[in-house]
Formats: structure tokens, sequence, C-alpha cells
């Protein structure tokens, strides 16, 4: 792939002024936001913002870039820990704490990756939790039959709790979230009753779920 060419100063600036923008309106209004509005912020029209950014998509990607790799040192962070479940309950936490301080990060959850390079960041975060998950049920603390693709269940649910109570009580997602930790130690095990969904159902579930 060839070297992209370095922007011009006023071009910079002006991709600069519409990522700044994009992450407060996105903040205040979700990831659907009009993007009028996210030009007019940037004082630029809308067609320069087409320009640096021809869809959507690209937009969310450059405006998530610096949150989806604090999400993957959280994984890095968590390997390093020697124990086992403080491993794995340390990934689940601060991964939800992100998204409980963050709406791009809360909604991007729901979504698909918003660009080749957000997925590729995603699948190593995927590699990292993958050997969190399976040193855990080596060592007999979490519960055997638990697999990646389940932690789609918490943040799906985490979402919900963070949106209705954030105005009321912020840190109340922090119980919901010890309730299902408890629900995962290898001892408090129970037969479930279907099998776990596939990467791939994963994945078609977020493309169906834009917001």
């Amino acid at each position: 792939m060839p070297a992209q060419k370095p922007l011009r100063l006023d071009a910079r600036r002006n991709r600069d002024a519409l990522v700044s923008a994009a992450r407060e309106v996105f903040a205040e209004r979700g990831l659907d936001a009009p993007l009028k509005e996210i030009a007019a912020r940037a004082g630029v029209a809308i067609g320069t913002l087409y320009n640096r950014f021809p869809t959507r998509d690209d937009l969310i990607a450059a405006a998530v870039a610096d949150r989806v790799e604090a999400g993957g040192r959280i994984a890095e962070e968590a390997l390093a820990l020697d124990d086992p479940w403080e491993s794995f309950v340390y990934l689940v936490e601060k991964v939800c704490a992100l998204q409980a301080s963050d709406r791009l990060m809360n909604e991007l959850a729901l979504r698909a990756a918003p660009s080749p390079e957000i997925a590729a960041q995603r699948d190593r975060g995927h590699a990292a939790m993958r050997e969190i998950i399976t040193r855990a049920q080596d060592a007999g603390v979490l519960r055997a039959d638990w697999v990646l693709e389940d932690i789609a269940f918490i943040t799906w649910s985490h979402t919900r709790v963070v949106e209705q109570t954030a105005g009321i009580a912020p840190e109340a997602w922090r119980r919901n979230l010890a309730l299902i930790l408890d629900g995962l130690r290898a001892e408090a095990a129970h037969p479930l009753p279907v099998p776990p969904i596939s990467e791939e159902q994963l994945n078609r579930s977020l493309l169906a779920n834009p917001d």
C-alpha cells in the first residue's frame, strides 16, 4: 500500500476539528447523531466533512480510535496479573468501566467494527481475552462452559444498565456486574440450557444492530 501523503496544514486543521467535534456530538447524541451538526460544530461545510470522511463509519473510526486502543491496553494489563481469577475480573470490570464512562464505547459495543483497523484491534484484544479465559478455566476458577462470545451478553446487558441508570445511580452497573461475575465462578456453575452462539452468529447480530 502506498504511503499516504501528509495533509496540508488547513486540511489537517479541518480533520482535527471534525474529529474533535464528532467526539463531542457523538458523546451527547450517540453515534447516529446528524453529521450536519458535527460539521457545523467543527466550523466547516458538510462537503468538507464528506471529503475527509466519506461515510459515517469512517468518522466513527477516527473518533473512537484512541478509545479502542485504550481497551486493548486493558487486556494487556489483565494478562500481566498472576492470579487467573483476578486477571479475568480485572478485564471485565475495566472494559465495563470504560463503557460506563464513555457513551462512544458504550454504543460501539452494539455495533460492528467501523473500519478494518478497528476490527484488527478488536481481534488482537479478543486473542488476549481468550488467553485470559483459558488460563482461568485451567485454574478451575471460571466455569468451563464459558466462551469468549459469551462476553457479548455482559457488554450488551451492561450497555442497557448504563443507559437506564447513568443519570440516576451512575455506579449501579457495578452491582449488576458483581452479580454476573459471581455466576461465572466455577463453583456456581450449573448446566446451561443451550450451546453458546458462534463467532459468525455474533458478527451477524452486530451487523443487524447498527445502533
